[in-house]
């Protein structure tokens, strides 16, 4: 998305669609091809579903609360956002990223590599580190919804995309926000006297990511108290 003519662009190519719940799919953007296109994000996204929920009890519990805690807050109709994404070979690496720095804003975001090519890095004290490629695994990465959610305790790490000289890299990351209606706030048993709410309820963070994206900030800023 083009916000300015002063922006860097990123050097990738994608596709970004809603693929669950149905009744939002506009399929008439939709590729045609493959044929099977359709099919396979359907069948795709019917198995993400459970390891979402999964992810979002182990985190609950995790911290000592009730394991549908966050799930409740997500809601049975949380959207998720599909992203296909093509970074092809860039001849000067070292002169553009395939995605800027950022945090995402979503809940939870379930990225599926490439098989051979590594690209993705996070950000961890200052330093970028490179994820190493496991092919058929899936990665999680946690999301400004969840660090309201979790009061700080999940943070949304920055990452980016970096290009490679040699060879194209293809990925796909699911983004999974809360229903759109709802507002998200901390947990309950997560506000004490040590830890105060650290941020207020909202629905903010996935309709200002695009633009806070561009500008290198993180939408969670809109937030915090």
């Amino acid at each position: 998305m083009v916000f300015s003519e002063q922006q860097v662009i990123d050097w990738n190519d994608r596709v970004y669609i809603i693929i669950s719940p149905e009744d939002k799919r506009k399929l008439e953007v939709w590729p045609e091809k493959p044929e099977t296109f359709r099919e396979v994000i359907h069948e795709y996204s019917v198995m993400l579903r459970p390891v979402i929920n999964n992810v979002f009890k182990a985190m609950a519990l995790s911290l000592n609360l009730e394991e549908n805690c966050f799930l409740n807050q997500f809601g049975e109709r949380g959207v998720m956002f599909a992203r296909f994404n093509y970074y092809p070979r860039c001849p000067r690496p070292d002169l553009v990223l395939g995605l800027k720095p950022h945090a995402d804003g979503s809940a939870i975001t379930v990225v599926l590599p490439d098989r051979e090519v590594e690209g993705l890095q996070f950000q961890r004290d200052g330093q970028w580190f490179s994820v190493p490629t496991i092919p058929n695994a899936l990665l999680i990465n946690v999301g400004d919804q969840v660090e309201i959610m979790s009061n700080g305790i999940f943070n949304s790490p920055m990452h980016r995309a970096v290009t490679n000289a040699e060879r194209d890299r293809i990925s796909l990351a699911v983004f999974c926000t809360s229903e759109e209606e709802n507002e998200i706030g901390p947990a309950d048993g997560l506000i004490n006297e040590e830890r105060q709410d650290c941020t207020r309820k909202s629905g903010i963070i996935p309709m200002t990511y695009f633009e806070y994206y561009q500008l290198g900030k993180r939408p969670i800023d809109a937030v915090k108290i």
